[in-house]
């Protein structure tokens, strides 16, 4: 049943899949049937999946997986990359087998009141994270960066305003980005700005929006061992108000930080 015990957002719910499909060479992604978890999840947030296929293969541990889609339908969706034996099993499962899903987990994305115009910088799957973003509110306009044009997902980050750079051109480098966000900020300033999914662009994010004076938010990425904060496997150094470094955890306190506080990772 898709519905949390009274008094307790966080539910354990098994989620008839709806759609599987690969995307790209690198990547797959899942839609599940998830009324009651769609219901509350907020950009930004994330579910634990057990990583088992059809077969009850798979590892132990659960994955961590960002949530890409939240659908006013009652769905909700998971794009992952293909790289081990967890999404592997994940990408395994077909329309009707079930998924084992936990959540929603960690704090979410927050728009400054009255915002009108933001800005997402996304890299390779990060985009996941950053995509429930859009239709959020504001309008948005997103840099996606990604390795070559075969592995930008532009389609499934959703975005009618986009520019697009590769490793391939070397038009993502940092020098190049950073123009390419110079021009943005000064044709068209975003009231914020949400990045995931790199460090290097994150740190070029967090200098530009200091300079500019643009609020702004990290969804850090990290290895986590519960999702819940109970193992203090995810602890990263965060800043606090006053500027001293803090230990907090990426699943309890996060996966969204202060574009500001948030360190090197």
């Amino acid at each position: 049943m898709d519905t949390a015990p009274s008094g307790f957002a966080i539910a354990q719910v098994a989620c008839p899949v709806l759609e599987s499909a690969p995307v790209g060479g690198r990547y797959h992604r899942l839609v599940v049937a998830a009324p009651g978890l769609a219901a509350r999840t907020r950009p930004g947030q994330f579910c634990h999946l057990l990583c088992r296929d059809a077969g009850g293969n798979g590892p132990f541990l659960r994955r961590p997986m960002s949530v890409w889609r939240i659908g006013a339908d009652g769905t909700l969706g998971f794009l992952l990359h293909v790289k081990g034996r967890g999404t592997a099993a994940l990408a395994r499962l077909r329309p009707g087998n079930a998924l084992d899903v936990v959540g929603p987990l960690g704090n979410g994305f927050s728009l400054p009141a009255g915002a009108r115009r933001v800005l997402v910088l996304a890299r390779g799957v990060g985009l996941a994270t950053l995509a429930p973003l859009v239709g959020s509110g504001p309008a948005v306009h997103a840099v996606l960066s990604a390795r070559a044009p075969e592995d930008l997902m532009a389609a499934e980050f959703g975005a009618s305003s986009f520019d697009a750079v590769f490793d391939s051109d070397g038009s993502s480098s940092p020098a190049a980005v950073e123009a390419l966000l110079r021009r943005r900020f000064e044709r068209e300033r975003p009231d914020a700005v949400f990045t995931c999914g790199s460090n290097r662009l994150f740190l070029l994010l967090q200098r530009l929006a200091a300079e500019y004076g643009i609020l702004g938010q990290v969804a850090l990425e990290q290895q986590m061992g519960c999702g819940l904060g109970m193992c203090f496997c995810c602890v990263r150094d965060i800043r606090d108000e006053d500027g001293h470094v803090t230990h907090q955890r990426v699943c309890r306190e996060g996966p969204v930080f202060d574009l500001q506080r948030a360190m090197s990772w």
